[in-house]
């Protein structure tokens, strides 16, 4: 083509000194036009109808396959060719002109390849069983590749060198690589740790203080977890993070059916006393421990006879505590409670005396394991044990406030 129209403006009496160089422009013109027509034809002409009679016939897997922006990818093809066709035309520098078509043509081709993995990170997402099992960085990682390889073909093409001259000199900067590269190398690390032992999955509420995330996981990639916490905040911890340092996972609680009540009252120590007939008269009439009080009182009475303790008496032998009938009438509270799983674990816990009383605690699952549910549950189990502590002649302890100072002041005033 170049000689043809070298000849052609040879007989216009063009100067010689820009035959040439007029010659390869507008040769170069027509060859580029050509490919640009060939780009769109074959993008309009062809792969658009064919993407959508491939939906009609797959419309899942047509949907991920045949976007539009991976069909402009396909249809570089058409003009890399072309220009790799024509190449050898350029009689000043075909070698040049080759080397810058066949390197379009391997960079069309690696992006189809990207394309594909795209398509299939696509596809994959979609699917019922990649929920809670991303590979979103072993995608990216892949690309990463396909992306270096690429790279290292185009740039042997225009030098003209070995693949393999171009990875010798790769690997005198491998130093500086594996500083440029640090945080993905890492991350690679790190995903497929995290992905092999299912440490962390999209839609897992974790806590890990240190880079204040506490939320759901929103994204996993290969250098970042994104955490969208409760406050409605992003925040973005590096993947290698979650294999260095500690977090808390609740996918266990999610899974269990549970979540967990733990949380403890103090009752004044000096309200602590032996129950007399009057008390245990009055805890009969309480549904929840009448059987209790029966079966104890039977219990305690034949232990004190078999013993033959003298029961003028109370520091010998056995009697009943007001506070241990408390405890009594909180288990069995909570083991009749709706809204707590009979399943798991249930039990009142006396914990050590501090200087705040006696802590007792509940320790329980609720059902509902969202959270607004399972506040109110707790809140409505501990607004009835504060409101039936008194009726067990028990006090609970808390620090004198400001109002109790102003009191007795006023008391000891008068």
């Amino acid at each position: 083509m170049v000689e043809w129209i070298f000849n052609l403006l040879t007989g216009y009496d063009v100067a010689e000194g820009y035959v040439s160089i007029l010659a390869n422009l507008i040769a170069l013109g027509i060859v580029v036009s050509i490919a640009i027509a060939a780009k769109f034809a074959l993008l309009r002409a062809f792969l658009v109808p064919f993407s959508k009679a491939a939906e009609r016939a797959f419309p899942t897997a047509a949907q991920y396959a045949f976007k539009y922006k991976y069909l402009k990818r396909f249809s570089h093809l058409a003009p890399a060719l072309i220009l790799a066709a024509f190449a050898p035309s350029f009689i000043d520098f075909p070698d040049i002109a080759s080397r810058l078509a066949t390197s379009y043509v391997v960079a069309a081709i690696f992006l189809i390849i990207d394309c594909t993995v795209d398509a299939f990170s696509d596809y994959y997402h979609h699917l019922n069983t990649a929920k809670g099992k991303p590979i979103k960085g072993f995608i990216q990682v892949a690309r990463f590749f396909i992306a270096l390889i690429g790279a290292i073909l185009i740039v042997s093409i225009i030098i003209d060198k070995s693949p393999w001259f171009v990875l010798s000199g790769i690997g005198a900067l491998t130093a500086v690589l594996l500083i440029v590269f640090r945080d993905p190398l890492l991350g690679l690390t790190a995903s497929v740790v995290i992905s092999s032992n299912d440490m962390v999955s999209v839609g897992d509420w974790i806590e890990m203080p240190k880079y204040g995330a506490d939320g759901s996981v929103v994204d996993i990639s290969l250098t970042t977890v994104r955490v969208k916490n409760w406050d409605m905040t992003i925040t973005s911890i590096p993947s290698y993070a979650l294999i260095s340092d500690s977090f808390k996972n609740w996918r266990g609680m999610e899974r269990s059916g549970g979540r967990r009540i733990k949380r403890s009252i103090h009752i004044d120590m000096t309200s602590v006393k032996f129950c007399d007939e009057q008390m245990l008269s009055d805890f009969r009439r309480i549904q929840h421990i009448s059987e209790y009080i029966d079966r104890k009182i039977d219990e305690i009475t034949k232990h004190n006879k078999e013993n033959r303790v003298d029961t003028s008496s109370l520091v010998n032998g056995r009697h009943l505590t007001n506070l241990g009938t408390f405890r009594a009438y909180l288990s069995s509270y909570i083991k009749d409670h709706p809204r707590l799983n009979k399943k798991m674990i249930m039990m009142i816990r006396q914990l050590p005396p501090d200087e705040l009383g006696i802590p007792i605690e509940v320790y329980a699952f609720t059902k509902d394991i969202s959270w607004i549910p399972h506040e109110d549950t707790q809140a409505d189990i501990f607004d009835h044990i504060l409101a039936i502590i008194p009726e067990f002649q028990l006090r609970v302890l808390q620090v004198p406030s400001g109002s109790d100072i102003r009191s007795l002041h006023d008391f000891a005033g008068n």
